[in-house]
């Protein structure tokens, strides 16, 4: 069962979908095995990244591993391949990321057979302010993006912010609860997100999403 609220904003700028926390429980234990990389976030945001195409509603894996973006959309990691272990085929073939993806493509519109990158990750609060979007305001290139929170453990922060423009205050931040979905057109938007603290220094703190990306007109029926 889910729950759409369409925010006030113009032709589907910001949409927030609430999945349930129920449709997460196939995926939660495999954020617990997200490998550390050799980038240089890659201590702290740890990553598994696929490309699929939704094809007749089911998520079809492709051969693309190879990430990058240009240095005028990424700052902090700009015209630099990063390359990161594949999503877990049991993640892949989960009812949880078959409804991400169809809730993603019927609000979007967007054809059957439509390409999607997919980036599972947990932000792991090692540092007294660890950042979740280390790149600062920004947009990612795509046309459209969802961000789904999965799950906290003892932290406080992360607060998506969404803005008009780069140089212009927030006008939504929130903290996206468990199953909760926030689709954003990347053209019109600009995001990021606040760091994360711990609450208890004894204990481990993380912070677990999913973030999808596409761009219109790539899919496996062209």
């Amino acid at each position: 069962m889910t729950n759409e609220v369409v925010i006030n904003r113009p032709k589907n700028e910001l949409q927030l979908v609430q999945l349930g926390r129920e449709a997460l429980m196939p995926i939660l234990e495999t954020f617990s095995a997200l490998p550390h990389t050799n980038h240089a976030d890659g201590q702290y945001r740890l990553r598994r990244y696929s490309v699929i195409y939704f094809l007749d509603g089911e998520v079809k894996p492709s051969d693309k591993h190879d990430f990058v973006q240009t240095s005028d959309i990424n700052h902090f990691q700009g015209d630099i391949v990063r390359r990161f272990e594949p999503i877990e085929a049991d993640m892949l073939a989960s009812t949880t990321l078959k409804t991400m993806c169809s809730h993603f493509t019927q609000s979007n519109h967007l054809p059957n057979g439509q390409e999607i990158e997919i980036h599972q990750m947990r932000v792991a609060a090692l540092m007294e302010e660890t950042p979740v979007a280390p790149e600062g305001v920004h947009q990612d290139g795509f046309d459209h993006i969802a961000i789904i929170g999965i799950a906290r453990h003892n932290v406080v922060g992360g607060e998506i912010m969404l803005y008009n423009h780069d140089h212009e205050a927030p006008f939504f931040r929130k903290v996206l609860d468990d199953g909760e979905m926030a689709m954003l057109d990347d053209h019109r938007l600009w995001h990021n997100a606040q760091p994360i603290r711990v609450i208890d220094p004894k204990q481990d703190g993380y912070m677990d999403v999913m973030v999808l990306t596409a761009k219109e007109g790539r899919n496996a029926t062209n």
